[in-house]
C-alpha cells in the first residue's frame, strides 16, 4: 500500500479479534512511530505493549481506579471497566514524556507523541492490521498512571487497540477540503 492510500483511506477499526500483529509487523509499527516529527529530536514518547493476561490485569487496574474515584460505583460499571482491555488482542499505551528543561514547548512534545501515535495507526492500516485510538477518563487517571509505572513528567495520550478486523473495513466518508481550508487575506 502506498503512503497516500494509507493517508486517504485509514479508518478506525473498533471491532477486533485475534490474531494480534506478529513480531515483524510490530517492528514496523514502532519504526514508523520513531519517524514522527520531533522538534529538537527529544523522542518525547514511549510505548507499553499489553497482551495476554496483562490485559486482564489492566482491566483490574481500571476497575480499581473507578472504585477509588467514586463512592457509589455500580458493579456493572466495574465489570465494564474490567472488560475494556479485552476488546483487542494487543494494546499499545502511548506515553508522552515531556522534558521541561527543553527549549521545545511542552505542547510540541505532546503533539510529537501524537504524531507517533498516528504513524502507528497508518503503519497498521498499511499492513492490514485493524486499529483504533481510544482514551477516556481512565487514560488521564492518576491511579492508572501510577499502576502503569508512569513518571511525573509522563502522560498517557492514547491506548491503541490492535488486532484483526472482525468485518470488512468501512470506506471513509469524503470530506470537502474547502470546508476546512481558507486563504489568509493578509493584514
Amino acid at each position: 500500500m502506498d503512503a497516500l492510500d494509507a493517508l486517504l483511506n485509514r479508518v478506525s477499526v473498533p471491532r477486533l479479534r485475534e490474531p494480534a500483529p506478529d513480531a515483524a509487523q510490530r517492528e514496523l509499527l514502532f519504526r514508523a512511530a520513531l519517524r514522527a516529527p520531533d522538534h529538537g529530536q527529544l523522542r518525547p514518547w514511549r510505548f507499553l505493549t499489553i497482551e495476554g493476561a496483562a490485559r486482564e490485569q489492566l482491566g483490574e487496574l481500571f476497575a480499581q481506579a473507578m472504585a477509588a474515584g467514586a463512592d457509589d460505583i455500580s458493579e456493572e460499571a466495574l465489570v465494564k471497566a474490567r472488560a475494556m482491555p479485552l476488546r483487542a488482542p494487543l494494546l499499545v499505551v502511548v506515553i508522552a514524556r515531556v522534558q521541561a528543561q527543553s527549549k521545545v514547548p511542552a505542547q510540541e512534545q505532546v503533539i510529537a507523541a501524537g504524531c507517533a501515535t498516528h504513524a502507528i495507526l497508518l503503519a497498521a492500516h498499511a499492513q492490514g492490521i485493524g486499529a483504533v485510538w481510544r482514551t477516556g477518563e481512565l487514560s488521564y487517571n492518576a491511579h492508572v498512571a501510577q499502576g502503569l509505572g508512569l513518571d511525573s513528567d509522563e502522560q498517557i495520550i492514547a491506548v491503541l487497540y490492535l488486532g484483526t478486523a472482525e468485518r470488512e473495513l468501512r470506506k471513509p466518508a469524503p470530506l470537502a477540503v474547502t470546508d476546512f481550508v481558507n486563504p489568509w487575506p493578509g493584514v
